[in-house]
This record gives structure tokens, C-alpha cells and sequence, in this order.
């Protein structure tokens, strides 16, 4: 938040500077004020381009997936194997009904799966319970 208004300031100071330099014209009279603007226009924009690059980003760490999916958790959470078909296939981002279709049971027999995972995993969430999944190396 703190860098956004220190942007959004800088962006307002190199405004009114900009409008104070096209004043410039007024005390030499010699010198067109559209000139001055431009000079001023590529003095500004060098200087964020050079600001703009010292900008530091996030660094995105990504971490490999372990394949190896931990058998004893899975035993111990009581997941049943149609539970681990089930929370595979929400890992894959489909839909209650399409779950039901793809394996070949109803709507509601599918919701009373995703509801017995999310209290077996403590989730409250379709994303929470595939991330605290992948993160117990339940699903790879």
C-alpha cells in the first residue's frame, strides 16, 4: 500500500514539475514553450524507465512436487478410496456435476463426499482442502 502512494506521489511531483517547466518559456522568450514540454517529457520518462527498472518484484519461489504421496496420512485422515477419487478430480477443477457423471453417482452422493474431505482434511473450502492435500502429499 505504502509503495502505491509513493508511486501515485511521484507520478502527481513529476506532474506539477512538468507544468512548472513549461513556464520556463515565459522568462526565455527565445525558446517555444512545446520545446521545453518535450525536453522536460524525456528527462521525466528516462527517469522512470531507470526508477521503473529498480522497481523490486516478488520472487516466485516454485517448488517441485514430491510424487511420492504418503500412504500413512491418508490411513490415518480415514479417507476412503472413492474420497481420494473425489478429491483428485476437484484437484482437477471439476465441478460437483461433473464429478457425479464421471463417476457415475448423484449430485448429492458427491457433496456428502467433498463435506466428509473437508472435515477430514479441516478445510472449509474446494481450494483449501486440494492445497492442504497436496501439502500432507495426499494428491501429487
Amino acid at each position: 500500500m505504502l509503495k502505491t502512494v509513493l508511486r501515485f506521489g511521484l507520478i502527481i511531483v513529476a506532474l506539477l514539475v512538468l507544468f512548472q517547466l513549461s513556464n520556463v518559456s515565459l522568462f526565455i522568450p527565445s525558446l517555444p514553450a512545446d520545446v521545453v514540454i518535450s525536453i522536460a517529457a524525456v528527462i521525466l520518462i528516462a527517469l522512470g524507465i531507470y526508477l521503473g527498472g529498480n522497481i523490486k518484484k516478488d520472487k516466485v519461489i516454485e517448488v517441485a512436487p514430491s510424487h511420492e504421496i504418503d500412504v500413512e496420512k491418508i490411513n490415518s485422515l480415514g479417507i476412503s478410496t472413492r474420497e481420494m477419487e473425489v478429491l483428485k478430480l476437484i484437484a482437477q477443477g471439476l465441478s460437483n456435476q461433473e464429478i457425479a457423471e464421471r463417476l457415475f453417482v448423484s449430485e448429492s452422493t458427491i457433496k456428502t463426499h467433498v463435506s466428509s474431505l473437508f472435515v477430514k482434511l479441516d478445510v472449509k473450502r474446494r481450494t483449501q482442502a486440494v492445497t492442504r492435500a497436496k501439502e500432507w502429499r495426499v494428491i501429487s
